[in-house]
């Protein structure tokens, strides 16, 4: 035994449990290791994709506010809004001729943003009504679109009826998203954060999910015209699931109040602080912001003009050398940059009047907008919609800060709500605009400069005027 024992040392022999003797037979384990690593290798582009965004999305103090998950979830209600968009667009608008697609876009208008224009006054003081449940609410706007994704997926192929009043559902319950999100946001603030920084991430997150989501709704649309509707069924059963992972500290109405459009002196701001006024609300700080609000309206009211006209004039006049979709893509693209562009301006910009910032980039919209009716061309119809979309998250950020300066705290929540509320329709109005207008360039853009001009004239003096009153001492607002 003894010398059994030398031989096996001598021979690097060991016992079953282990050791060296465990290389003789440890070819199962170094095939499994290799399975792991291989399994590692495959899945790191995800989990590291995901760890990146998670570091980005929390990065300042937000993912210990909660903001971070909030960027996550608006991310999630872009990817799904732009999976149904391209089901509709291309059921209501790419697959007929474009004379029965404006008829159809009209009928659509008609059956679908029609009411919601009678709905959407109502959406802000039904959802102040359950400030304790702004969870729960934005769980049910995403599961009620993963549902009527469902029904469109049905629609969209048998044509039926129920496509128009699905449509409608989806599109009152994305904007009932939004305005519980932005009331929501205030309540997310990290640190030394201002209102517009965490708005102007939340809405480039959204942005940038939209912008990724866009090609694999078209590749799905590809394989056929349910597909896009199904991911965007999983992806809001998703963002369902993930609504609730928002801090419980967003159901607290602790402070707050209802905001209408008139106000008592008691809470009154700024120059306009010996007003007597009687009820609380957006006139309570003055004018600076229901002139802010009426700018952003004239650009919001030009979004949804120049989305619903650009559509038609490009396809029935595409740019040249371009077919129809690729002429759409490139104006679109050229928008979602510029948004993007003025999103994160808006996040870096430091200003002490965000009056003077909604002032200037109204003008320099009008500008555009009056060069490219003059001087009508593919290469400036580009640039308008890159500008007015720059314009568009510059102007929205700057009407947030004065919001934040001015509206008192305990109306703030409810103030964010009637404007998005107010804006939205605003949008309806310039698509309904778009639609009705005949396919010339040159007036079409003529009318666009009009959009702009009635907001900028009605506005710059009101706004330029608070700028002046507010002085150096105001503070800081991005």
């Amino acid at each position: 035994m003894a010398a059994a024992r030398s031989t096996q040392s001598a021979t690097g022999i060991r016992g079953p449990e282990g050791g060296k003797g465990s290389s003789r037979g440890g070819g199962p384990g170094r095939v499994g290791g290799a399975v792991r690593s291989v399994g590692r290798a495959l899945h790191f582009p995800v989990t590291g994709t995901a760890r990146g965004i998670r570091r980005v999305t929390h990065a300042h103090g937000a993912g210990e506010s909660g903001l971070g998950k909030l960027i996550e979830l608006h991310a999630v209600n872009g990817a799904g809004d732009v999976m149904i968009t391209v089901a509709l667009a291309s059921t209501v608008f790419f697959s007929v001729p474009t004379d029965e697609a404006r008829g159809r876009v009209a009928l659509y208008l008609a059956i679908t943003m029609a009411p919601f224009t009678l709905l959407a006054p109502v959406i802000g003081p039904l959802l102040d009504r359950v400030p304790h449940g702004r969870r729960a609410a934005m769980a049910t706007a995403m599961l009620a679109r993963a549902l009527l994704a469902l029904l469109l997926s049905v629609a969209v192929v048998s044509g039926g009826i129920e496509l128009y009043p699905a449509a409608l559902g989806v599109l009152v319950a994305s904007k009932a998203y939004g305005v519980v999100r932005s009331a929501v946001v205030p309540r997310l603030l990290p640190p030394r954060f201002s209102l517009v920084k965490a708005n102007s991430r939340v809405t480039l997150g959204g942005l940038l999910a939209t912008g990724a989501a866009a090609p694999v709704g078209a590749g799905l649309q590809l394989i056929g015209p349910r597909w896009p509707l199904y991911g965007a069924c999983v992806i809001f059963i998703a963002g369902t699931f993930l609504s609730f992972s928002l801090p419980r500290g967003v159901d607290s109405a602790k402070g707050e109040d209802t905001a209408l459009l008139a106000a008592d002196a008691g809470h009154l701001h700024g120059p306009h602080r010996s007003g007597t006024l009687k009820r609380p609300g957006l006139r309570t700080v003055g004018t600076a912001v229901t002139h802010g609000l009426a700018a952003n309206a004239a650009l919001r009211c030009l979004s949804g003009f120049l989305i619903f006209f650009l559509a038609f004039l490009l396809r029935e006049h595409p740019i040249a050398g371009q077919s129809a979709a690729v002429s759409l893509g490139i104006v679109g693209v050229a928008a979602g940059a510029g948004n993007a562009l003025g999103t994160a301006v808006g996040a870096w910009l430091r200003s002490r009047a965000p009056e003077l910032i909604i002032v200037t980039v109204v003008a320099v919209e009008l500008g555009v907008a009056v060069t490219a009716a003059v001087l009508f061309g593919p290469v400036l119809v580009a640039c308008l919609g890159a500008v007015a979309g720059f314009a568009q998250a510059l102007a929205k950020l700057s009407l947030d800060a004065m919001i934040q300066r001015d509206v008192p705290e305990r109306v703030r929540t409810s103030a964010f709500a009637r404007v998005e509320t107010l804006l939205q329709m605003s949008w309806v109005l310039g698509g309904a605009i778009g639609i009705a207008l005949p396919l010339n360039g040159v007036l079409g853009l003529a009318v666009a400069a009009a959009i702009v001009a009635v907001g900028w004239f009605t506005t710059v003096r009101g706004l330029l005027s608070s700028a002046r009153h507010g002085g150096p001492s105001r503070p800081r607002v991005a």
